[in-house]
């Protein structure tokens, strides 16, 4: 299996690339718009991929907790709901987009820290290479055509949350 493939360690990978932008969203240095556009696009293409792509085919695994692959989508819930919120707020680097942002943050890196020490130790220890690197092609796919798409739009994110 090549590590590209690896589903856990795309994940991994982007939420490396997550936690950049993020920290690039609280720099005054940064362009915190353009950081901003690039993160919602990741969120919403990088969740969407995992449910559609990878937390159903998890919960087929004996040793993989059920329970914390559901709450990892009531997760990605409370951040895309975080998402809209600061998507909304149009002054970059008002005192209200910086309170949005740290909300967002802190529902973000929650998420990232739970899933990498629940979910995805599950799939390390639990999920064959095989299979891994098949569900690695299936969420790359599936995120791809999820940016393709446009799915950082603010029209999209709310649909998104509205469900």
């Amino acid at each position: 299996m090549t590590v590209q493939h690896d589903v856990v360690a795309v994940i991994l990978k982007d939420h490396r690339t997550m936690e950049d932008l993020l920290r690039r969203m609280r720099s005054v240095e940064s362009d915190r718009a353009k950081a901003l556009e690039q993160f919602s696009a990741l969120l919403i293409a990088h969740g969407e991929a995992e449910e559609a792509k990878v937390y159903g085919a998890l919960k087929r695994f004996k040793d993989v907790d059920n329970e914390e692959v559901e709450h990892g989508a009531e997760e990605h819930a409370e951040g895309n709901a975080a998402l809209l919120a600061l998507l909304e707020v149009s002054e970059v680097g008002s005192d209200r987009w910086d309170e949005r942002l740290e909300d967002l943050v802190k529902a973000v890196s929650h998420h990232i820290d739970e899933e990498e020490r629940t979910i995805l130790n599950g799939a390390r220890e639990n999920v064959p290479d095989e299979r891994r690197a098949e569900l690695g092609a299936a969420f790359l796919q599936e995120r791809e055509r999820q940016l393709a798409a446009d799915c950082g739009r603010v029209d999209h994110v709310r649909a998104v949350v509205k469900g």
